[in-house]
């Protein structure tokens, strides 16, 4: 199995080339003999849990083959394992799912029963989520040189944490990493020079940090090379922030100070080593800011910008006008896939269309296998029995060109054969290892941010709402839904049809304002947080006119839709469609406050005690 490049710790002994090499080599060497270093990802994996209960539950008896593993292990979802993820969060620290200690759980923005998983992790762990991150900016610099000669302009945020009943920190990944001294106290490494100090990407205040961030970034626009955020949307909410506060920010650089609002000290310690009085600077700024249009305003502050580095793949496609508009159509760039799970691979080819990024998975990090996708006609995601998902899984080396899968991943965590949900379609291969474009999260429909609501979530929260329809005699008759972000930030948009018994009294707006409450307050916990910390705005229903539904089934059926098969989609994304509805639209009403949300105690432990 190839080694992970060793990082050079000395910045005098420190060579890029020599690095970017060193990294080149190992991705190509991996890929090459991807199937070997699976099978003995999958030996090692399992001959150090042999001993846990889980491998003893199913009858494993020490055995470490492939075929073996295949046939007695089965394949699992995060209901399945969250029993065991119970006791381990209450304090249990026997072996359950692995033999080495369990160091904290990692929150992830996919949900079970309207609260957000939590991923068990090891220490370890850490290193193999290093290791991706110190390939990237090597794949990067043959595509873009130069890179280690300026700084990046990254907007990183740490989110609250909780600790379980037992102790355990529970957190993002992206915090546990930003916390860690893996990025803390990383060694000297020219690519990893940021405008932003640790101390405001740590500093626990999202307001504070964004502004400290943004003010860094400003003082040294001529350094910045290439800007992002973890995805599109953050991006544009950075923006967004420029928008509203410019002025204070220029104020800051033209005298030098830091405004009053800002009151951690760590912060402002950082902040005030890098502003110093620029009076040329805020007046360039200001004069930036002033203009009419906003369109290139990045490529205008930071001239010397190469590229986005943002995720715009899946639901996070739906930023990229946006971005396009904002930057002048700078390169959008996708340099990772990775997850709470597990960091799965990096796309070897970053300069390409959106539209055309494919991740290669790194064969070192954990066991991977597919579970093929089948889609009906109407395009939507088949269900598998239990037997033929067993039955069905094949090897990293094994899937084919074309076809769509489900991934299910083995870690050295203790996931065992664990459907992680998202469904990844083959692109190609580097050397024998593939290259997946990403599709989508399975049964979402409809995301802005890091939330991910499906169907079911979604008429659930209908339903709750329809019942403050009842007293006017009024019924909703159809509805559907769309994720609109030509608003910053996005929201959700549900299209309502209603049908009146008799004549009835005028609905009050009041009442669809409570209808929109209601629906917010019913989804999930990660809605509701992104909607406090204002990453989704208000819920917005539009009560379109009577007969507006038969309109989009006539529409479908004249694309080639099945009269017989056809219902109602309960999300639209296909801007006739979008823009059909929108036409017959007789009134529009908004949630006019957020739902509750409270930094979480984990409801599923809290409700244990």
């Amino acid at each position: 199995m190839p080694e992970a490049p060793m990082e050079v710790p000395n910045h005098t002994e420190y060579s890029v080339a020599e690095n970017n090499k060193n990294k080149l080599e190992f991705i190509e060497e991996a890929t090459k003999n991807a199937d070997e270093i699976q099978r003995k990802v999958l030996a090692e994996i399992l001959s150090r849990n042999a001993h846990v209960e889980y491998m003893k539950r199913h009858g494993l008896n020490g055995r470490i083959d492939r075929e073996t593993f295949k046939r007695i292990i089965p394949v699992i979802t995060y209901e399945d394992i969250l029993p065991d993820i119970n006791r381990i969060a209450n304090g249990d620290t026997s072996p359950i799912i692995c033999s080495k200690p369990i160091s904290e759980f990692l929150t992830s923005s996919g949900t079970s029963g309207g609260e957000r998983k939590v991923v068990p992790t090891i220490e370890e762990e850490m290193g193999r989520r290093s290791l991706i991150y110190s390939l990237l900016m090597p794949v990067m610099s043959q595509f873009v040189p130069g890179l280690d000669e300026g700084k990046g302009m990254y907007f990183l945020f740490i989110k609250c944490e909780t600790k379980t009943p037992g102790g355990l920190p529970a957190r993002p990944v992206l915090t546990s990493y930003y916390k860690s001294s893996h990025f803390k106290d990383r060694p000297y490494d020219p690519y990893t020079k940021y405008t932003s100090p640790n101390e405001t990407i740590l500093c626990p205040d999202s307001y504070q940090s964004m502004y400290c961030q943004m003010l860094c970034g400003l003082c040294q626009n001529k350094q910045v090379l290439r800007v992002g955020a973890v995805f599109a949307s953050g991006f544009i909410r950075a923006i967004r922030f420029l928008e509203k506060h410019w002025t204070l920010l220029c104020h800051d650089i033209r005298t030098g100070t830091l405004n009053s609002m800002i009151t951690d000290q760590s912060a402002r310690e950082a902040v005030m080593r890098i502003n110093k009085p620029d009076l040329n600077l805020a007046d360039f700024i200001e004069a930036e800011c002033r203009k009419d249009s906003w369109q290139g305003i990045i490529t205008r502050l930071w001239p010397n910008t190469k590229y986005i580095d943002v995720i715009v793949t899946g639901t996070m496609s739906q930023y990229i006008p946006t971005l396009e508009f904002y930057s002048n159509g700078l390169p959008l760039v996708c340099t990772m896939y990775a997850s709470s799970e597990c960091y799965f691979g990096v796309n070897l080819n970053p300069l390409c269309k959106p539209s055309d990024v494919a991740y290669t998975l790194i064969p070192t990090v954990a066991y991977f296998e597919f579970l093929p996708v089948e889609r009906n006609n109407g395009g939507m995601l088949k269900s598998h029995n239990d037997q033929k998902e067993q039955q069905d899984l094949v090897d990293l080396v094994d899937v084919k060109i074309g076809q769509e899968y489900e991934l299910v991943v083995t870690t050295y965590a203790g996931l065992y054969r664990y459907r992680v949900g998202d469904v990844l379609r083959v692109a190609g291969f580097k050397n024998n290892a593939p290259e997946f474009n990403f599709i989508c999260r399975k049964n979402v429909v409809l995301s802005i941010d890091t939330d991910k609501t499906n169907e079911v979530e979604l008429q659930n929260a209908v339903k709750n709402a329809v019942s403050h329809l009842m007293p006017f005699d009024a019924c909703l008759s159809e509805y559907t839904s769309y994720a609109d972000t030509t608003t910053i930030p996005g929201h959700y948009v549900l299209c309502w049809e209603l049908s009146h018994k008799g004549s009835s009294p005028q609905i009050p707006a009041s009442i669809f304002k409570d209808c929109c409450l209601t629906i917010e307050e019913s989804l999930n916990s990660v809605y509701r947080q992104n909607r406090v910390f204002e990453a989704i705005g208000p819920l917005e229903i539009k009560v379109v006119e009577v007969g507006t539904f038969d309109k989009l089934m006539d529409y479908a059926i004249s694309l080639g839709a099945s009269i017989n098969q056809y219902k109602t989609p309960r999300c639209v994304k296909f801007a006739p469609i979008v823009e059909l509805l929108n036409s017959r639209v007789v009134s529009t009403y908004f949630s006019s406050k957020c739902p509750k949300w409270t930094t979480p105690a984990l409801k599923q432990w809290t409700d244990m005690k």
